[in-house]
């Protein structure tokens, strides 16, 4: 697959070519053809040559697909994303702990509560005189 044209496309392209420029100038434009996707080729390799330099060491491995804004910045925002992933992770973890420690504190102190709960003692009642009244 070049360029996404399967084989079938890539025949049909041909043909058309033949019908449309003829046999006798078919070479002679895809000579033309080729020189320019040559020459753009060769523009496109220096412009990314230049945008390198420019830019300096650090984006050394810049390629030209990196040039969209939101790649650039994703790919330049890896490390940093990976280690608030990384975070969210641990802060998950810690959060399921502390829930349950606090089901744990919460299920001893209730048995605490139950074990140290006062026994009501019944008061002997207190003597009643029914000449005082």
């Amino acid at each position: 697959m070049l360029f996404g044209i399967d084989g079938v496309e890539l025949v049909l392209i041909i043909v058309l070519a033949v019908v449309i420029f003829g046999p006798e100038k078919l070479p002679q434009f895809s000579r033309k053809a080729a020189r320019i996707f040559v020459y753009l080729r060769d523009i496109a390799n220096n412009a990314k040559q230049t945008i390198s330099t420019e830019l300096g060491p650090e984006y050394a491995d810049l390629e030209l697909k990196d040039l969209n804004p939101k790649t650039f910045i994703a790919k330049q925002l890896r490390d940093e994303v990976a280690l608030i992933d990384e975070t969210k992770r641990e802060l998950a973890a810690t959060a399921t702990t502390l829930k349950s420690s606090a089901k744990e504190i919460e299920a001893a102190a209730k048995v605490d509560a139950v074990a140290e709960a006062p026994v009501a003692v019944e008061e002997p009642p207190t003597p009643f005189d029914p000449e005082a009244t």
